[in-house]
Order: C-alpha cells, then sequence, then structure tokens
C-alpha cells in the first residue's frame, strides 16, 4: 500500500472529522478521506477546534503554505486549549515540484511550541494516533509532516488501537500572562515526551528524519529527543531543521499560572457599554457562547463568564458553527477575518447564530473608525436592530436549525474605557 493510502486510512480510523484544502502533495489525501472542503485553511482550523469543544477529533489536511493562513488560531488554541484531539497534516513540498514555495512545515512547532510527527514507512498509522494523542496530552494542535517521499513510498499496514484523551482549555480564573505561563509547562513535558516516544528507534549513524532513510529513525521531530544531540550525520527532506535543533533544551520551570485574583482586579465592559442587554439576555438563557478578539473577549470574565473559548480574530463563527452554535463578534473582526467563515457556514446551512457587535469602531485600540459591515452581508440577509431594543433582542437570540446574522448597533460613550474591578 502506498503512503497516501495509509494516511487516508489513518486519519478515518483515528478522527471523527477531516477537513481540506487541496493542493499538492495531499489533494489524494482529502479524496480518499471524503474530507469537507472549506472555503480556506483558517476557517478548516477554526472547525477542527470547534469538533474538539465538542469532543470529536479532527483533521485538517492542507499544504505546507496554507499553515500560514490558519497561523493566528493555530498559535491562540496553545494558550486557550482544547478538549479532543486536532492533527494539522501538512503537505510539504521540499523541492517545489508542484508549489511557488519550498516551506518548510516544521519551523511552525518550533513558533508554535507544537508536537510535530514525521512518519516512516513503518508509522503511518502510529504516527497519526501518537498525534492525536499529543494534541490531547499538550492541549493543542499536533503537527503531521508529509512529504513526497512518504506519500508516494510503499508502507506497512501496521494498525494501531485509537485511545482518545482529552484535553484541558485554560483556566478561566488565569490571567492572559497565566495561561501562558500554564501553556509553557505543558510545552517543557514536551521535551521527556520526546525523549522517551517508541516511535523513534536508534541504531547508529547515519539517522534519517520521516521519510529520509537512515539507521537511526526520528520520527518526533519537535521537540527533537535529546539522543538526537550526539549525531552528527541526519538525512531529512527539506531544510537541516533536525541537524539545527539537535540539543535543544526545555523551558525552565515557571511559577504557578497567575490568576485574576493574584492580579487583584478583572476587566468587564464599560459602565455604559450599550451592548450589556444583549449580554444580559444570553446570560438569563445560560449560553455558552465562543466569543471573538476585541470587545467580545469579556464575555469570558465576570460578571457575564458566557465564554467557552476565543481563538483569535475572526475565528468565533466557524468554532462556534462546530460547538456552542452562538457567536460572538465586532464589526471589525467580522471584517478582518470572519467574513470567509460566515460565507462558508451559509453556504453549508450549519445552525450558528452570529451575534454582531456593531459601534463602527474599533474600541479596544483606540476607536479608529470601520466600515459599515451590514452592506456586505447582504447574502445573510441580517437582522439589524439597536443595542436598547430589549423586544427584538429577546426575540432574535436563539438558535434555529439554519444559520442567522443579529446586527445590533450601538455607539460606545465617548471617553470610557473598560471597568477595572477589584477582588
Amino acid at each position: 500500500m502506498k503512503g497516501f493510502e495509509a494516511i487516508a486510512e489513518a486519519l478515518c480510523l483515528y478522527t471523527d472529522r477531516q477537513y481540506t484544502i487541496p493542493g499538492f502533495p495531499i489533494t489524494e489525501l482529502g479524496k480518499l478521506t471524503k474530507a469537507e472542503l472549506v472555503i480556506n485553511e483558517k476557517t478548516a482550523l477554526e472547525y477542527a477546534l470547534g469538533d474538539s469543544l465538542s469532543g470529536r477529533r479532527a483533521a485538517v489536511i492542507i499544504k505546507n503554505v496554507g499553515i500560514n493562513a490558519c497561523a493566528d488560531p493555530l498559535l491562540q488554541a496553545v494558550e486557550q486549549g482544547l478538549v479532543s484531539g486536532v492533527v494539522l497534516v501538512a503537505g510539504d513540498d521540499p523541492y517545489a515540484i508542484a508549489s511557488q514555495t519550498a516551506q518548510d512545515s516544521r519551523y511552525y512547532g518550533e513558533l508554535a511550541e507544537l508536537p510535530v510527527i514525521e512518519p516512516d514507512t513503518t508509522s503511518c498509522y502510529s504516527g497519526v494516533e501518537t498525534a492525536l494523542r499529543a494534541s490531547e496530552m499538550f492541549s493543542r494542535v499536533a503537527l503531521l509532516r508529509l512529504t513526497p517521499q512518504l506519500l508516494d513510498a510503499k508502507v506497512d499496514h501496521n494498525l494501531v488501537p485509537r485511545i482518545n484523551g482529552r484535553g484541558r482549555l485554560s483556566d478561566r480564573t488565569w490571567t492572559m500572562y497565566g495561561r501562558v505561563t500554564a501553556a509553557e509547562e505543558l510545552y517543557r513535558t514536551m521535551f521527556s515526551w520526546a525523549d522517551t516516544s517508541p516511535l523513534n528507534t536508534w541504531a547508529g549513524e547515519p539517522a534519517g528524519a520521516g521519510a529520509a532513510p537512515g539507521r537511526t529513525r526520528i520520527i518526533t521531530v519537535y521537540p527533537l529527543p535529546k539522543h538526537a544531540a550526539v549525531l552528527h550525520t541526519v538525512q531529512e527532506y527539506g531544510r537541516t531543521f533536525v541537524r539545527d535543533h539537535r540539543g535543544l533544551q526545555p523551558p525552565v520551570p515557571q511559577k504557578r499560572p497567575q490568576s485574576m485574583e493574584d492580579r487583584g482586579y478583572y476587566r468587564t465592559f464599560c459602565r455604559e457599554c450599550p451592548f450589556k442587554p444583549a449580554m444580559d439576555i444570553l446570560k438569563d438563557l445560560d449560553q455558552k457562547v465562543i466569543c471573538d478578539a476585541g470587545c467580545s473577549v469579556l464575555t469570558m470574565t465576570p460578571p457575564y463568564e458566557l465564554g467557552l473559548a476565543s481563538y483569535g480574530m475572526g475565528a468565533s463563527i466557524a468554532v462556534a458553527a462546530r460547538s456552542t452554535r452562538i457567536a460572538i463578534i465586532g464589526d471589525y473582526a467580522l471584517l478582518h477575518s470572519g467574513l470567509n467563515a460566515l460565507i462558508d457556514v451559509y453556504e453549508k446551512e450549519l445552525p450558528l447564530l452570529c451575534v454582531v457587535m456593531k459601534n463602527d469602531c474599533t474600541a479596544m485600540t483606540g476607536m479608529q473608525p470601520v466600515y459599515d459591515p451590514v452592506r456586505y452581508l447582504a447574502f445573510a440577509e441580517p437582522v439589524v436592530c439597536r443595542a436598547d431594543d430589549e423586544h427584538t433582542l429577546r426575540e432574535e437570540i436563539v438558535v434555529t436549525d439554519r444559520p442567522h446574522t443579529l446586527v445590533v448597533e450601538g455607539t460606545c460613550p465617548e471617553g470610557c474605557s473598560h471597568e477595572t474591578v477589584e477582588y
């Protein structure tokens, strides 16, 4: 059997949902898994994160440059955490056979502090399952690096059992710095995981990484096992990633994560915020939401504590479509990078309530003006209402079996700032 056949079977066995954006060398992989086509890579990863929150394992199958498009939620998920495993299947093209670049995906492991698995001909199945278990163990997306050299090779049919794990979302009592600290501690433990992984074998020089030939086999290519430090000859496809990262040390242990109580305060909406009636209604309904960047992220803090997760600018729509079914997003975030996801949701008629807080400015960064999003939402046939129209708000804040967009218009009070509440 060929590598692409084995990886496709493994993805179908070990994940519950698969998403793809075609491109060499993973187009065939997407076809074999019958993966759902998505409007772009960012939306695909956000769907997968929504699946994770709902207890479903998910795979996102894209080519190397596609990772650039989903970098924001990819990195944000490290601090936010996840529940069920998410694997980002990256098809690299080391010799630019059918690509405009030979970008090496392994460097995202270093940038985002992700576990990176690059299977060889004997570990296609165990590589996929190990990546998913690592995602759940370290509460972040795992990256599976594939090259044409593996996908076209004859590989072993070595099935392994599926063992579902469970990650964790960051504690909502932590400050953002506290979440970073907690994520860093998990990253530190990732080094011992790589050191003891049974995927790697040590049989002397030369060493081979992934599909590259060699007596020693290095499959956990990030973080690198400490044994790799003594190797002189490492063969790998792409840049000299393994050679350059030998001897990398884990971060030093940090103090316990900082809580808002440790810091002494939390932040919430402005005292005269026009959008409080909508938040009060959601609170009364005990609805969990996915919030975005901007003011909507304050739904995660007291007194509302509605937000389940926030994976960055424009991410709430697709994540919510696969989890809570309610997204809160500002007008700027919608136009910045949420609109593509909303188009995809409407094309697929997914059940979602998208609440857009339209204040005509970027309130968190200095009140810069924002384009009116309503003119670009004709396809969604949105309901538009004033922020103080509680009757309409109560009628429209409801999840149905179809997508629905509610634009709530309000004006930020001049001279106001987010309220700081001391403990």
